[in-house]
């Protein structure tokens, strides 16, 4: 490569929420070292991370229903949402740290307390839930939740959508007030301005092409300037690929073994978005319903009340969509230019297995908007389709590799990191639970690719979050004291 290279500590390839959350976690840790950040775009948190393309869920495990299953024996297994919760909790501790350490303001331009409800049809669907109701409360994270099969509690909860429902319906819902609603576009744009602030060069408008090894470990990594449209030549000892749906083509490009036999399938969404103001207010929930059988968890129906921009709004979905690009951005050839010699096997083996999930988003191609708007009735009644229309979210890409649980080609739902044995570069691949637990995540890759600096760090690291470590469902004192000092912090009371 060109000897015309430009020296960092660090290189983060995209400035969405794991990037901004990364390099803020690192600025905290190692004042001094130099970070470079490229992103293709015009601005930061565009794709997965922007609040249209993401359900800004603050996925805490308080309303989704795929994060616990029922057991053979009857009982209800909540160990994912244990553990989805505790992530969550560890990015509230962070992001309090942000804030009461003037290091980003207004806390209520990205987070806004909103009561997490799940709700379902059908007698069997409310034993279900009631048990897992029953199971959750034993557990000091999930202390709080109601539950009601009683319309009149319902009518107060969810009016919107228990008006012109038929009596004697069996219907049910929990409810927990702990809640929030995150906007990731915002806390992204906060912690990339936070980090340009503090001497980290952010460059828009920089495609990746190609990154290499070098003799001594470092990465070397060919930057096109599209502006300025030349190319530009870098070096860094650790480099992070946390470019949404683009890190596999990052990751491949890397060569490194960890990378091979890895494949993606991307999956779209659609969402019904309330363009009446008077439906949106009467609405004031996370409204999670239950998956159709023989569709993929990431489909789970919900109606939301969102703040966007510090305006109220209602969006129902996912519905599942299908486009071979890889990012909302990307290219039609992003899927075809994924298949390789090493992971051709594994993905032909999960197009075999995932038979009835291809029949799914055909079938979700196939509906009309009249059709879509059916299975939103199933949550609002009497809804009008002259008060919704169709936004386009963001493209995930779901990752496929072999497992030993699942053998061949096996399709993750979930958040997966990549890294080198070395630890020289760590890639961020996969969907849901994502941006909510981004912190947990980002101090798992600092774990895994700077094990020489841990033990000096440790101390920055539980100022910054004191659960540090500790399980917080087994430490219910210190569960309270953060619950009241985020509260606080995030001003959510």
């Amino acid at each position: 490569m060109s000897n015309r290279q430009i020296k960092s500590d660090v290189i983060l390839i995209g400035a969405g929420i794991m990037s901004a959350t990364l390099g803020t976690i690192l600025k905290e840790l190692a004042p001094d070292w130099k970070i470079t950040v490229f992103e293709k775009l015009e601005k930061a948190g565009e794709e997965s991370s922007h609040e249209l393309n993401n359900a800004g869920t603050g996925h805490a495990a308080l309303c989704e229903l795929n994060y616990t299953s029922e057991k053979k024996d009857g009982s209800i297994d909540i160990k994912k949402a244990i553990n989805v919760n505790e992530q969550f909790q560890v990015s509230r501790q962070f992001w309090s740290y942000l804030v009461n350490n003037k290091l980003i303001n207004n806390p209520q331009d990205f987070i806004m307390p909103l009561p997490h409800m799940s709700l379902v049809q059908g007698k069997e669907n409310v034993e279900f839930l009631k048990k897992r109701h029953e199971t959750m409360i034993q557990n000091p994270l999930f202390e709080g939740m109601e539950f009601s099969n009683d319309p009149e509690t319902l009518k107060k909860w969810i009016p919107l959508i228990m008006e012109d429902r038929p009596d004697g319906e069996d219907i049910a819902a929990t409810k927990i007030d702990t809640g929030t609603d995150v906007n990731f576009g915002a806390l992204t744009r906060m912690l990339i301005d936070h980090l340009k602030a503090n001497d980290v060069d952010v460059n828009y408008n920089h495609s990746v092409e190609s990154l290499k090894q070098a003799s001594d470990g470092s990465w070397e990594v060919r930057v096109h300037d599209l502006d300025g449209c030349k190319m530009e030549y870098h070096s860094a000892k650790f480099v992070f690929l946390g470019a949404g749906g683009g890190s596999l083509e990052l990751l491949q490009k890397s060569g490194i073994p960890e990378g091979k036999h890895i494949g993606g399938f991307p999956i779209s969404g659609l969402f019904l978005a309330c363009n009446n103001q008077e439906v949106s207010e009467q609405h004031h929930a996370k409204v999670y319903g239950k998956a159709k059988v023989g569709a993929p968890p990431m489909s789970v129906p919900h109606l939301d009340t969102r703040y966007i921009d510090n305006k109220k709004s209602l969006l129902f979905g996912p519905f599942a969509g299908f486009s071979p690009k890889f990012l909302k951005t990307g290219s039609n050839m992003d899927l075809f230019a994924s298949v390789k010699p090493h992971n051709i096997t594994t993905l032909l083996a999960a197009g075999v297995k995932e038979m009835g999930l291809t029949k799914y988003l055909i079938q979700q191609l196939m509906l009309s908007k009249e059709q879509r708007m059916e299975e939103l009735r199933e949550f609002i009644p009497n809804a009008k389709s002259d008060d919704w229309d169709i936004i386009v979210a963001g493209q995930r890409v779901q990752v496929i590799k072999d497992t030993e649980a699942g053998g061949k080609g096996t399709l993750q739902f979930g958040t997966e990191v990549v890294s080198a044995g070395d630890g020289s570069i760590a890639a961020l691949l996969g969907a849901s639970p994502g941006a909510s637990t981004a912190v947990h995540v980002m101090l798992e890759v600092i774990n895994k690719c700077f094990p020489q600096h841990i033990k000096e760090w440790e101390a920055k690291i539980k100022e910054m979050i004191p659960s540090y470590g500790l399980s917080l469902a087994e430490h219910p004192e210190l569960l309270k004291e953060i619950n009241a000092t985020t509260d606080e912090a995030l001003r959510l009371k």
